[in-house]
């Protein structure tokens, strides 16, 4: 199966809002509106994308609860968010 421009694009709009990129989804509700998707099909896709960050979300934080345990973090953190990148 070959899925259309609409579809990559509604599947893009839901992988935008799981990884908290605003650009990214700004960029593909227009290209997804361009390719025919509608408001409803918009907003289911920002649904299922808000669902699955909730659920990475939710995890992670039972995950950094649990690391706390084992090993306790500073007080203090750095300024200007986090050092992953």
């Amino acid at each position: 199966m070959i899925l259309d421009e609409k579809m990559l694009r509604l599947i893009a709009v839901g992988a935008s809002i799981s990884a908290n990129c605003q650009p990214c989804l700004q960029t593909n509700v227009a290209k997804a509106l361009e390719s025919g998707a509608d408001d409803l099909e918009i907003a289911e896709a920002i649904w299922v994308g808000t669902m699955v960050r909730r659920g990475a979300a939710s995890t992670m934080d039972k995950f950094a609860a649990r690391m706390n345990q084992a090993v306790p973090l500073p007080v203090s953190f750095p300024k200007g968010g986090c050092e992953c990148t």
